[in-house]
């Protein structure tokens, strides 16, 4: 297997990563240690969550199994720092009713509450990659830097990054770093598949030009490429569409299930199944460093793992970029940012 650059840090991370987003939410803690376990028996050197997840139980699996199995320091930890405006990644032992509407933003006050938070929940004294979830424009970003800055010469995050957040931000963002000495961001982590190529007109040059890794969330659509959805209005009980709805349900759109069809039928023809194309499509576009896969279950990962050995060959990348074409979108991957206004076709 051949590990990739992490932008221009020069930390090799392997072709596909870790998202673990159901650990906990619904995964049981049990088949997530074996998920954990497993893929990073087979080279899967970094792990992705953040303090949402699982209302922060994700982080806690996460460090109990890397604790149990010795393997801490094999991996590149990564976690976020809050989503939004949203009040996440809090139990009630760690609600401070006294706050207020402080519990959240990437402010100096919450970005350093929430990195001790996470630090706990892992029991380990540092994480790797520590990024910011979403953009939030009512907070200056040089605040942001600044505590971010600030944990990194305390030891306390190796490397930062952000998810979800438009080019010109994240371009914002390095020019400070640049002139004024702040931490800089590493890594953006923003949604790509077949159904959303959006990030392909600005974001990708944008990170070629600047060095910056792209680690992905969502190669497979949420299942809408492996066939999983056949109805927008009714969805299998299983599925986060139902589980979740919400901004979840309005991923599945009439379109995107029209192209996952196709694409089904695509992965067959090729002798792959769909999980495998759409891991591969997604792990060997030019400007990204790893996509982040998301299995459920043992069979979901062994399915994936030869995904790492594999080319895209050009034939296949032609096909599927006449189901969707390059820099477009059927369905909307972006719907937890409101900056994104590319429309659909």
């Amino acid at each position: 297997m051949e590990y990739r650059n992490l932008g221009r840090t020069g930390v090799q991370v392997s072709p596909i990563c870790l998202g673990t987003d159901c650990f906990a939410d619904p995964i049981p803690e049990e088949q997530c240690a074996k998920i954990l376990n497993r893929a990073v028996e087979v080279g899967i050197n970094l792990i992705d969550t953040g303090d949402s997840y699982g209302e922060g139980e994700g982080e806690k699996v996460i460090g109990r199994t890397l604790k149990a199995s010795g393997t801490r320091h094999a991996v590149m930890l990564a976690t976020k720092c809050d989503h939004g405006q949203r009040k996440v990644g809090l139990t009630l032992d760690e609600f401070v009713p006294e706050m207020g509407p402080n519990q959240s933003g990437p402010t100096r006050l919450n970005i350093i509450r929430a990195c001790e938070r996470s630090l706990k929940r892992f029991q380990t004294d540092y994480i790797d990659l520590y990024q910011i979830h979403r953009q939030d424009l009512e907070v200056n970003i040089e605040e942001t830097l600044g505590a971010l800055t600030d944990l990194v010469r305390q030891g306390k995050i190796r490397y930062v990054g952000c998810s979800t957040f438009p080019a010109w931000a994240v371009t914002e963002a390095i020019m400070l770093s640049e002139l004024k000495g702040y931490v800089r961001f590493s890594v953006e982590q923003p949604p790509y598949n077949l159904l959303d190529r959006r990030i392909e007109n600005e974001l990708l040059p944008m990170a070629e030009r600047f060095g910056l890794g792209i680690i992905t969330w969502s190669p497979l659509a949420m299942g809408t490429l492996v066939g999983l959805y056949d109805n927008i209005e009714k969805y299998p009980e299983e599925s986060r569409a139902a589980l979740r709805g919400g901004f979840y349900a309005d991923r599945v759109t009439k379109k995107g299930i029209e192209v996952g069809s196709k694409f089904v039928k695509l992965a067959k023809d090729a002798g792959l199944t769909p999980a495998q194309l759409g891991i591969l499509w997604a792990k060997d576009q030019p400007g990204i460093t790893a996509p982040l896969i998301g299995p459920e279950n043992m069979e979901h990962l062994e399915d994936m793992i030869p995904v790492m050995e594999m080319t895209l060959s050009d034939e296949l990348r032609e096909a599927c970029d006449n189901l969707v074409p390059p820099g477009s979108a059927v369905a909307n991957f972006h719907n937890t940012a409101g900056w994104m206004k590319g429309q659909l076709i």
